[in-house]
């Protein structure tokens, strides 16, 4: 009976030995951590707007780092990248003009030839390319020329907009002692203009106030003023009230009719009701800044 047991055991080891699981493979290396260091020419984006276009410059910033930057690093006569690493790149939310020649909307790569006495700005359609070293002329959408003026000294390349308006606006590009402008023009008067026109044509009899905010805007700067006095009388017809009055006294005194202006000032404060304590007392101070001009220049 103890060698059948013994005999059954012997015959139970090798199974027993083939359902042992093998051991896990040791565990790959971690990866070495990859070194990350930063860009000597490091980047920046400036945005505005100008109207209702956003202009957005992306560019990296080299610095001078005592060396002589034009006619040496920066060659004359030859195509830059406007800054380091990538090209420079330049977007527009709407059409546009630089320097008064048109560009579509979009997004473009910005490459300069400097020149001493001159620069021609070009604005490319290959907009994501490393430097200018695989630039391709074929691919411009715009050249202009800009006039170089002397700056103070920038030690990093700057892309600046020191004016800036509903219209347009100045955009420089600084480094060293040199300083180069181009105007963005977006021609947004004239765009408000003609929805202000189809707005308040369509504008329902009963509807004020489309008119009034067509005629504020316009009023407001001064433009197309006799089509603005035609909006405040289509406000007025649709509901005369203390906001469209003094709307319309401010129109008579930008006209230089400030007798009138004051009149009609008074008939809107006549029209005042609780809430209205605020503007009254807004109208009451142009009413006096009035009457102050008026007797001034009757002298």
């Amino acid at each position: 009976m103890r060698r059948t047991i013994l005999a059954l055991a012997l015959i139970a080891l090798p199974v027993a030995a083939q359902q042992t699981p093998a051991p896990a493979p040791a565990p790959a290396p971690a990866p070495a951590p990859q070194l990350r260091t930063p860009r000597a020419s490091q980047k920046q984006v400036v945005t505005q707007t100008v109207g209702f276009t956003d202009v957005t410059i992306t560019y990296s910033r080299p610095g001078v780092h005592g060396r002589q930057i034009w006619g040496a690093l920066v060659p004359y006569d030859k195509v830059w990248r406007t800054g380091a690493n990538e090209a420079t790149t330049i977007a527009f939310s709407d059409d546009v003009t630089i320097n008064g020649q048109p560009l579509p909307k979009g997004t473009y790569s910005l490459h300069t030839i400097p020149g001493k006495d001159e620069w021609t700005l070009v604005f490319n359609t290959t907009a994501n390319q490393w430097g200018s070293f695989n630039y391709d002329p074929a691919k411009d959408a715009l050249r202009v020329k800009a006039k170089p003026h002397p700056d103070e000294f920038n030690e990093w390349l700057t892309f600046s907009v020191p004016q800036v308006g509903p219209d347009a606006a100045t955009v420089e590009i600084k480094w060293e002692k040199l300083a180069v402008p181009f105007t963005i023009g977006t021609n947004t008067t004239q765009k408000v203009l003609a929805d202000a026109r189809a707005a308040v044509a369509a504008a329902k009899p009963d509807d004020w106030q489309t008119p009034a905010r067509a005629a504020t805007w316009a009023v407001d700067n001064r433009i197309a003023l006799d089509e603005a006095n035609k909006w405040i009388d289509q406000s007025l017809k649709a509901n005369e009230n203390i906001r469209n009055l003094f709307l319309k006294a401010r129109a008579q005194a930008a006209a230089g009719d400030r007798t009138a202006a004051i009149a009609t000032a008074r008939k809107a404060i006549a029209k005042a009701g609780e809430k209205d304590k605020d503007e009254v007392g807004e109208i009451e101070h142009s009413i006096a800044s009035w009457q102050g001009k008026a007797a001034s220049s009757s002298k």
